[in-house]
């Protein structure tokens, strides 16, 4: 069975909510920087200011936050774990690379639940007016898109080069989505 495992994909792909799901099927830790990130808006800390300035243009927050903030949470990890936002560039692939390789670990997958810009876009535009998030948009939804593209997407091929990746079909109900996912995290 897997147990340090990455969920990629577009904002709105669904990753957030499979990667809660797969945490507690298999009791894993489940970490999310939007769901960290978040946590320090509301709770206005420092790390919080800088990040919701940041996040309400559709940005990234810069690696050595993100990076900092991951590695404190990874320190007390001793089983399965679950990143769930984490790494958004090839940069922060090879920062987490590397405080692996420092305590003996490695990646043991990278799971892309694809979607198509489309997709994205209804799913997120559908979310912002059941749950009023003031980050989904159509002007940041277009962006963060753009941002994917530019910045993420290009982990795609750092794990299939590493062969690490397997895509899953995002487009599919929740549930089989779900089910692929398992699938895989069983080995």
């Amino acid at each position: 069975m897997l147990k340090k495992i990455i969920l990629l994909g577009p904002p709105g792909s669904g990753k957030g909510t499979q990667a809660k799901r797969l945490a507690e099927s298999f009791g894993y830790l489940h970490l999310s920087t939007g769901d960290m990130l978040r946590d320090e808006v509301k709770k206005g800390s420092q790390l919080g200011q800088k990040a919701k300035a940041i996040m309400e243009k559709g940005e990234l927050v810069p690696d050595t936050l993100i990076v900092a903030m991951i590695k404190s949470r990874l320190a007390v990890d001793n089983g399965g774990v679950i990143l769930d936002g984490f790494p958004r560039t090839v940069a922060q692939a090879e920062a987490l690379d590397a405080m692996l390789t420092e305590a003996g670990e490695t990646i043991d997958r990278a799971l892309l639940v694809d979607v198509s810009d489309g997709e994205v876009t209804k799913r997120l535009l559908g979310r912002a007016e059941i749950e009023g998030r003031a980050d989904d948009t159509p002007n940041v939804i277009a962006n963060r898109l753009n941002v994917y593209k530019q910045q993420t997407e290009p982990i795609v091929d750092y794990y299939s080069k590493l062969s690490k990746l397997t895509r899953i079909n995002g487009e599919q109900v929740i549930e089989q989505v779900f089910a692929d996912l398992k699938a895989v995290v069983r080995g």
